[in-house]
């Protein structure tokens, strides 16, 4: 019965057009705290299910006010550069804290998907 509820809420989704729709949807999800939205629009490995859970473990830390900023702030985006037909580097920031964040948006299988792996770019070990 959870799995057909569950499988139900994300028909209530709709696949993004383009990489700055699934930019937006995944990056105001976030901000109000709808992580199961935010889900719908993630590339799904590994790394990125652990960053989102990152995410909404420190947004359920946050408090009533500060979580009402979030859900008040406005996306703006600093630049959005196509790197081919696949791949969409998104640089934006939000109206209430103005940290600059890079994620990538990737075309799979005909969907536009976020991937948050840009924001910890790990350097090669020499």
């Amino acid at each position: 019965m959870i799995l057909a509820i569950a499988c139900n809420n994300n028909q209530s989704y709709k696949k993004a057009e383009d990489a700055q729709e699934a930019a937006r949807e995944f990056i105001k999800a976030s901000l109000d705290g709808d992580y199961n939205k935010a889900d719908f629009y993630l590339y799904a490995d590994s790394t990125n299910k652990f960053l989102l859970e990152k995410w909404k473990r420190n947004y359920t830390h946050l408090t009533e006010e500060e979580r009402q900023k979030y859900k008040d702030a406005s996306i703006i985006v600093i630049n959005s550069n196509a790197e081919n037909d696949s791949v969409t580097e998104f640089k934006y920031l939000n109206s209430y804290k103005k940290d600059t964040t890079t994620i990538k948006i990737l075309r799979v299988n005909g969907e536009w998907l976020v991937d948050l792996k840009e924001m910890i770019k790990i350097k090669p070990v020499k």
